[in-house]
């Protein structure tokens, strides 16, 4: 298994400067191929994920469609790894950009008692509760799932 937080290899020969995920992974690598990798993101909602593309792409219609469908793949296999392993009362999935115009998804656990549910995560906070703790091994088991799903880590 190997969990990376490197941002030297988030970077492309096409990254933008001042991009955060060309500049940098965009939080704990989990997984990662030649054409995109899996983090988990420095956000207050247990085991959100994010799904980059490496390379500067804004769109998803300027990927060729076998990258489209290997992106998907992966988001995927993000989510159904996530399901498993935190049993989320729901799952959310989002590709917004508009901040970031750089390719990637959100694949994010929800729990009833988290603290925007069932507003999205950038909506308006419906209670003071605290991001549920992660399952001791979660990093690992997460990066073990997607290996068994996509192939080993690059």
């Amino acid at each position: 298994m190997k969990v990376q937080d490197a941002a030297d290899d988030a970077r492309s020969v096409d990254a933008v400067p001042g991009c955060p995920l060309c500049d940098g992974t965009g939080g704990v690598q989990v997984w990662r191929d030649a054409r995109c990798r899996v983090v988990l993101a420095p956000e207050p909602f247990a085991g959100f994920c994010r799904v980059a593309w490496n390379r500067h792409v804004k769109e998803m219609t300027d990927l060729a469609p076998d990258d489209r469908a290997h992106l998907m793949r992966v988001v995927f296999a993000t989510e159904a790894a996530l399901r498993t392993l935190l049993s989320p009362h729901k799952m959310n999935i989002a590709s917004l950009g508009n901040l970031v115009p750089h390719v990637h998804w959100h694949v994010i656990p929800r729990f009833a008692d988290d603290s925007h549910f069932p507003q999205p995560v950038w909506g308006e906070r419906q209670r003071d509760a605290r991001p549920a703790a992660l399952p001791a091994g979660f990093l690992a088991a997460l990066a073990t799932r997607l290996a068994a799903e996509l192939g080993a880590s690059a």
